[in-house]
């Protein structure tokens, strides 16, 4: 089964970066690709949206799906991103502030 996990992440260490604490206003995702529970490849993504005023969660919903992503892991979503994510078929999981990209993208795939 292969599966796109999008994390969201403090900088641009890909695997070796740490979870983001605020989903739509975090600076980067890693974006993880998953196939048969083995991670098979990383790329970082700057978020759009990370310096925008208002209104970055349609933004980064719409960029997650255009990746084709599966899931989306932060340490925290607001209920507006809940529900666009939701509506884009994407599924939120939240995970402790600071966890390991790695261990967090097993600890959803499990």
């Amino acid at each position: 089964m292969k599966l796109k996990v999008a994390v969201a992440t403090q900088g641009s260490k890909g695997l070796k970066d740490r979870v983001s604490a605020i989903f739509g206003r975090t600076r980067t995702f890693t974006i993880v690709e998953v196939e048969d529970g083995r991670i098979k490849g990383a790329k970082v993504m700057k978020n759009p949206a990370a310096s925008l005023e208002y209104g970055v969660g349609p933004i980064v919903a719409e960029k997650l799906a255009e990746k084709k992503v599966d899931i989306a892991v932060a340490g925290e979503f607001g209920p507006g991103a809940l529900a666009l994510l939701k509506a884009k078929n994407i599924r939120a999981v939240e995970v402790k502030v600071g966890t390991n990209v790695c261990q967090a993208v097993g600890n959803v795939i499990k």
